[in-house]
């Protein structure tokens, strides 16, 4: 009797959940005319980009940093007489939450971008039902011009979630004048191996003045939840955090171990990092690289931001580099892909026009004029073969990386599981563990939400 009552219950659920999709999509869902071009309303979602030069109205000061798209859907509904497209503003940190409550609420946006720190396209979304595909929209040769590890972020159970629009990635920075004042040659086209790293490291760490106490360290970092600018190095010699189907923890493998174990006998035993490296202080970590009345640290690992930031807020002499290899003898580094999906449709004719609509604004120019507006990377080839950044030689560097990024696991419960990896690599960094016994300590936590 039981199991004959959960059945009805899992069939009525069931049955709601395709009527309230329906519901959803009636409202919005437009009409067509005689010459079958669809009519009605599209709503986008975004979130704050960059401003007009010299804009300083609004918050802050900081002018209106939604200009670009305002710009191309009036380009849009002009050459679609009676569509009509809302963009919805919604800051970056409040996106994931707010999209949440509306997927809940049955009232999703049709538009909504995937922020470039995320990733990834939402798996337990497209598991809800709520993500179209987009492979009827795109032929083999247009896909072809996206990276292929960009594409893989957008790509599940053989489908295509998304468009990808944009990429960010990890690099050393390295502070030259640093490098200067010890006599140390930095690395020939920013390339070189863990050994060499380590060695540049150590000779980098010296005592400024003579008073007998270490001025300068070779390099430092932090670890945090959600943060990863030290996680490449715990790939460099074949290691990663879940086995390629995520149904495993991996990270206790001997090459994640060799490698985690390494970078925290950097500070540990050779002692050419701060004693604060391993903490969770990113503003002091940065500050002690680029502050012009510090720079106590040579080398730090940094997202693209940090980049354009050392260009204006923070002048510093400085050059990019990869992380330094490994056993693989590969660079690896760790990003996000930032993008656009388009959620559940009704219409199989409102769906082709926002399909368009998507496509119109991640362009070969339009993702070329967001990487030098915005300071990000195109997903796109074509557009990164326009080279956006031939006048900005340090993003140019960066650039040539996003082939090396790698993805984080795109498990539904990863934040748990980040958050469980990155205390106990904090207890490796302390000295108050080994990796060994800290990865050992993580493994069934981990396993019992891959299990779920």
């Amino acid at each position: 009797m039981r199991g004959k009552l959960k059945l009805v219950f899992m069939l009525l659920f069931a049955s709601t959940f395709v009527f309230i999709l329906s519901a959803c999509g009636k409202d919005s869902a437009g009409e067509t005319d005689e010459d079958g071009n669809w009519k009605g309303k599209i709503t986008i979602w975004d979130g704050p980009r960059w401003a007009q030069e010299g804009d300083t109205s609004g918050e802050e000061g900081k002018g209106n940093q939604y200009f670009w798209l305002e710009g191309k859907i009036e380009a849009f509904e002009k050459s679609h007489p009676g569509v009509e497209i809302e963009l919805i503003k919604v800051p970056w940190a409040e996106l994931p939450d707010k999209l949440g409550v509306n997927i809940a609420g049955q009232s999703w946006p049709d538009i909504a971008p995937v922020d470039i720190s995320g990733s990834a396209v939402s798996i337990d979304h497209i598991d809800q039902g709520v993500i179209e595909p987009l492979d009827d929209f795109f032929t083999e040769d247009e896909l072809k011009d996206f990276y292929e590890n960009a594409l893989d972020a957008y790509t599940y159970d053989g489908k295509l979630y998304g468009i990808p629009n944009s990429l960010t990635v990890h690099s050393m920075l390295l502070n030259l004048d640093l490098f200067k004042e010890a006599g140390v040659e930095p690395p020939a086209n920013g390339e070189w191996t863990w050994d060499e790293f380590l060695d540049t490291a150590k000779k980098l760490t010296f005592d400024r003045d003579g008073d007998g106490k270490i001025d300068v360290y070779g390099f430092s970092t932090y670890i945090l939840p959600g943060y990863y600018e030290a996680w490449p190095f715990f790939y460099m010699n074949g290691g990663q955090p879940l086995s390629d189907d995520l149904t495993e923890f991996t990270f206790d493998s001997p090459e994640a171990i060799e490698s985690i174990q390494a970078l925290a006998d950097l500070k540990l035993v050779e002692e050419a990092a701060p004693v604060s490296m391993g903490g969770a202080d990113v503003g002091g970590t940065f500050q002690a690289w680029a502050n012009e009345e510090q720079r106590t640290v040579a080398m730090e690992p940094w997202a693209t931001w940090a980049i354009t930031s050392t260009q204006s807020s923070y002048p510093t002499n400085f050059m990019v580099a990869n992380y330094p290899t490994g056993s693989t003898g590969e660079p690896v580094t760790i990003g996000g892909v930032g993008g656009w999906t388009m959620f559940h449709q009704e219409s199989d004719a409102k769906k082709e026009v926002v399909a368009e609509f998507m496509k119109f604004i991640s362009s070969t120019d339009e993702q070329y004029l967001m990487s030098k507006e915005y300071g990000i990377f195109p997903a796109r080839i074509s557009a990164a073969e326009k080279e956006p950044f031939a006048d900005n030689p340090e993003m140019a560097r960066a650039q040539e990386m996003s082939s090396q990024v790698v993805m984080l696991p795109r498990h539904p419960e990863w934040k748990k599981i980040d958050e469980i990896i990155q205390r106990e690599l904090q207890l490796v960094f302390n000295g108050e563990k080994t990796a060994e016994e800290a990865m050992a300590t993580a493994k069934p936590e981990v396993e019992a939400l891959l299990q779920k």
